[in-house]
């Protein structure tokens, strides 16, 4: 029996901000967006990958009470909840795009590592997120 990952999910503090984040700006496409009740299941993938989502879930009822959903808001707001790793092919190209698309908060720009290349940004939340371009560093011009 072989299990495969379906959803991974990460607090927000506004799921229709997010979704313009993770989809105008970062590039991903929107999966599911289903409401039953007042619940809201809202989903972003890679685009054209029927694998993976990422789901998007504020704090809050159904799923917390209100105790706990005050604390998990103070905790994504200073950036102290789970992230995301993405890879692609080109993370110098992908940190000109989404500079272009009005990303502003990084955390690190592209950088040389021996396992590759890779920056990381935050979400308007400070969920973090790192981008990796996995293999040999590419070598530089000389100056």
């Amino acid at each position: 029996m072989a299990l495969r990952l379906n959803v991974a999910s990460i607090f927000v503090l506004d799921k229709d901000e997010a979704l313009d984040f993770y989809v105008n700006k970062l590039g991903l496409e929107k999966g599911s967006d289903v409401k039953q009740g007042d619940y809201r299941w809202l989903t972003v993938r890679v685009p054209g990958e029927k694998g993976t989502e990422i789901q998007l879930e504020e704090p809050g009822a159904p799923l917390h009470d209100d105790a706990t959903a005050a604390q998990l808001r103070e905790l994504i707001s200073k950036g102290a909840m789970n992230g995301l790793v993405f890879v692609t092919d080109d993370v110098r190209s992908l940190y000109d795009t989404l500079r272009e698309r009005g990303v502003t908060d990084f955390t690190q720009e592209p950088t040389d590592h021996f396992y590759g290349t890779d920056m990381g940004l935050r979400d308007p939340f400070g969920n973090a997120i790192r981008v990796l371009q996995q293999g040999k560093v590419r070598a530089t011009a000389p100056a």
